[in-house]
């Protein structure tokens, strides 16, 4: 049924995956290989309902449901709503629907027609920021610069969905790390997402900026400098309103998790912590 690879967010484990899309409509992010075997397709009305009705057949209960792939948010309009009164139609007992949402779909749709989006049951909206900064976003190709993201991100915050983003620490290397982590906390505080999440760049190898390593044209964190710029990163984030804090992805070093900004001293000083403790290790190593 599934046209692999297959992603979702981790927070979506126990959700039902409907691959309304296969692919993502950008697909041009120098650190991503997520989509690179796909071609951006979006699935017919009838093979969809197709679909959602084998999938009726399979589960007897299904509270949560993500529409798949990378960015199911730029159906069009007209379609995503007959999709999600399927759903309800075949699901009633789904209290959820959530999808990644790219930027530049955000923006496509107007903030009545994500009103509409959200009566029809759209929860919340995953959107990669990466990052803050526009030196880093043009350098990764990401498609936007930071005022674009900014207004995005307030168009979903405004219509009522839930938002959930993502940051990558040392998406830019050691020359951009501290304006990296700066830009990112603003950008942020400017947001106040629901959700936010920060991974640590991982590399895939048949991208762009895993050549770029390989030239030595960018020059990866070690541990203690990505704790270093998740430190600062936290540091320049003053939301107001609660937003949920993880940083316990597979891809991170330490496990971190609370609600900004209730909790923001507590994890900078389990990084200050973590680092002292680090290094007394690394002094153990080194006298054996």
């Amino acid at each position: 049924m599934y046209d692999y690879p297959l992603y979702r967010p981790p927070s979506e484990g126990n959700s039902l995956i409907i691959q309304a899309t296969l692919g993502c409509s950008h697909n041009k992010c120098s650190f991503c290989s997520m989509y690179k075997s796909k071609s951006f397709v979006i699935k017919s009305l009838e093979q969809i309902k197709k679909e959602i009705d084998y999938f009726r057949q399979v589960y007897s209960y299904v509270e949560k449901i993500f529409l798949a792939d990378g960015d199911a948010l730029i159906i069009p309009m007209n379609d995503l709503k007959e999709i999600l009164l399927y759903i309800k139609e075949v699901f009633p007992e789904c209290i959820r629907v959530t999808l990644y949402g790219t930027p530049k779909s955000i923006m496509i749709k107007s903030i009545e027609e994500l009103q509409e989006l959200k009566k029809l049951g759209l929860y919340m909206i995953y959107m990669g920021i990466e990052s803050g900064d526009d030196v880093v976003l043009l350098d990764i190709n990401k498609g936007v610069n930071s005022k674009e993201l900014v207004k995005a991100a307030q168009k979903v915050k405004e219509s009522k969905i839930l938002l959930s983003v993502t940051v990558i620490s040392g998406i830019g290397g050691k020359e951009y790390s501290k304006n990296h982590a700066i830009n990112t906390g603003k950008i942020i505080s400017e947001i106040e997402p629901d959700y936010l999440g920060v991974l640590t760049l991982m590399l895939e190898k048949e991208t762009h900026l895993y050549n770029k390593i390989l030239n030595n044209e960018f020059k990866i964190l070690e541990d203690i400098e990505v704790l270093d710029e998740i430190k600062l990163f936290l540091e320049n984030i003053r939301v107001h309103k609660p937003a949920v804090f993880r940083c316990n992805h597979a891809s991170n070093y330490i496990s971190l998790k609370g609600t900004l900004p209730l909790d923001k001293e507590r994890l900078l000083n389990e990084i200050i912590y973590y680092k002292s403790t680090s290094d007394l290790k690394k002094e153990e190593y080194r006298q054996l």
